[in-house]
């Protein structure tokens, strides 16, 4: 059976809902790096690690501009101190991290670079960073010893990220399915559909409509001319366009994965955010699951949303693992 995650953003209620989900049989705790939209990861990361016992943890995706890699090295170390043989680390280009913040994704290459910088760091050798060395010079006792060897993952969705992973033995964290890895872990927004629910009712559009939103919002800033062929893309891009270009990246990301923006709410329906996640009936999800596991997925990423996000939790184990 593959391995059932989590993903949440970091918020003050998350320690306990990765307590829920180590109760429940999940995996593992995914946390956001996303500082224009949740509080920081890796302060939540610690204190889910105070707070559980056997669940894994790790930041998916980090995104390297945000932190210098000696600063990503140290979060790593202490992340090891606290829950060490439980965690995994997933980095990304910043679709999400960055775009927020007004900025384009970053290039692979550079991603590559950085990661290969952290390891190197953890490795316990001397890394020359803008210009100077830079090592992990921690005193007996004030860090775990080095070599620090954890697992990577690499946040893509697309044939240049699934090289950078390739080129560094990572496996991949991604929102497609990805073959031909050892390590898989595909994101999954949506919920799960009590049998007859009205898939337009008020909790349906709440906890999938956040998960349908995103298709509106990466579609306008990747691949605007495929926004087209999504239901009230014109009314969408009508109202965005209306917010002046300086500030239109904070609109367009406003609840991103968590809630539905005013903005989300002119075009999204429960019966549309249904068509556009996974999600489904127990039975249709199960189906989903294993075809999906059939392709290589190794790990399935569920992200609750809407005003009760432990239901969401409960109702995706149970039917998934029946």
């Amino acid at each position: 059976m593959p391995a059932m995650s989590v993903a949440l953003p970091p918020t003050p209620t998350t320690p306990a809902l990765a307590v829920l989900a180590e109760q429940l049989g999940y995996d593992r705790v995914w946390l956001y790096d996303t500082p224009a939209l949740q509080l920081d990861v890796w302060m939540h990361l610690a204190l889910c690690a105070r707070e559980t016992n056997r669940i894994g943890l790790g930041p998916a995706v980090l995104i390297p501009s945000l932190r210098h890699p000696l600063v990503t090295a140290a979060a790593i170390a202490t992340l090891e101190q606290l829950a060490g043989g439980r965690t995994a680390y997933a980095i990304g280009s910043g679709f999400t991290g960055r775009r927020a913040l007004g900025q384009k994704p970053m290039r692979w290459a550079d991603v590559v670079d950085y990661v290969r910088q952290v390891q190197a760091l953890l490795r316990g050798d001397e890394v020359e960073i803008d210009g100077a060395l830079v090592g992990m010079i921690h005193g007996d006792g004030q860090a775990p010893a080095r070599p620090i060897d954890v697992p990577w993952m690499i946040g893509a969705s697309g044939p240049k990220g699934f090289a950078a992973a390739r080129e560094l033995g990572a496996g991949v964290f991604t929102t497609v399915p990805a073959p031909g890895f050892d390590d898989s872990a595909l994101l999954w927004f949506g919920t799960v559909l009590a049998d007859g629910e009205d898939p337009d009712g008020t909790r349906v559009l709440e906890a999938a409509g956040p998960g349908g939103a995103v298709a509106y919002h990466a579609l306008y800033e990747q691949h605007s001319a495929a926004l087209d062929g999504l239901p009230g893309a014109a009314a969408w891009v009508a109202a965005i366009e209306e917010v002046p270009v300086e500030r239109r990246h904070l609109e367009i990301h406003r609840g991103h994965l968590t809630e539905l923006n005013d903005i989300d709410r002119l075009v999204m329906s429960g019966s549309l955010a249904v068509s556009i996640t996974r999600s489904g009936t127990a039975s249709a999800l199960r189906d989903l699951v294993e075809r999906a596991a059939a392709a290589g997925t190794t790990d399935f990423v569920f992200q609750p949303a809407g005003p009760d996000p432990a239901r969401e939790l409960e109702a995706f184990i149970a039917a998934v693992r029946g």
